[in-house]
């Protein structure tokens, strides 16, 4: 499989990362986001018309969405990663790699004025990315009162994945973590995973601090 990669974009690293974790190699073709835009070449527009990336190809596959491709690479090597396949819990899967998305709206774009100093209205942004932190605070505390320490299971799923590095990055473009312990506490246990990889910004668990237990009732 060949993935058309920028090392410092949290869609593609969603790709390398799921794939890591279910032990797919990857053949990388980087790609020179900024400043070289190539990701609006002909060669990438004529893989992918939106003109963004990640773009997987596999054989006569194309696939241009990251939530699309995590859905591809666990269905054909690591079906567990889908979830159970029960009802609720696939319902779950479902909502949250739909929430990724407003991830990458509003904490993605965000990052991206700050970072590479793209247009848009911080404030409103932040604002936005905020609210959806809030929203994931909340799914998480909810999990963790089912005994469950991941979004819509008791093990990893993609949804996990979807969700994972936007959030975790939100610093980058300007909104702070330090308001979502459950948040936090998710995060060290993704990164805990064997396999587990890092791009830039996000590291493998090092901390010598344990994060604060969530009692029950807090959000």
């Amino acid at each position: 499989m060949k993935l058309y990669d920028y090392i410092l974009s949290p869609s593609c690293y969603k790709v390398r990362l799921m794939a890591a974790l279910i032990g797919v190699k990857l053949d990388l073709r980087p790609v020179d986001f900024h400043p070289g835009g190539e990701h609006r070449s002909p060669e990438l527009l004529a893989l992918n018309p939106a003109g963004s990336i990640p773009i997987l190809e596999d054989g006569d596959l194309i696939l241009t969405e990251s939530s699309a491709i995590l859905v591809y690479l666990a269905a054909k090597v690591a079906p567990e990663w889908l979830g159970s396949g029960k009802a609720k819990e696939a319902a779950r899967v479902q909502q949250w790699l739909s929430f990724s998305g407003r991830l990458t709206a509003s904490l993605g774009t965000a990052r991206l004025h700050e970072m590479l100093l793209r247009p848009g209205n911080i404030g409103a942004l932040q604002a936005l990315g905020t609210a959806a932190l809030r929203e994931l605070e909340a799914g998480l505390v909810e999990q963790g009162l089912r005994g469950m320490r991941f979004l819509a299971s008791d093990r990893p799923t993609i949804a996990d994945i979807a969700c994972f590095p936007y959030a975790a990055l939100a610093p980058d473009g300007g909104v702070t973590l330090d308001a979502y312990p459950a948040i936090r506490l998710w995060s060290r246990a993704l990164r805990a995973l064997d396999k587990f990889i890092e791009m830039p910004g996000i590291h493998r668990l090092h901390e010598l601090k344990p994060e604060p237990q969530i009692e029950a009732g807090e959000a």
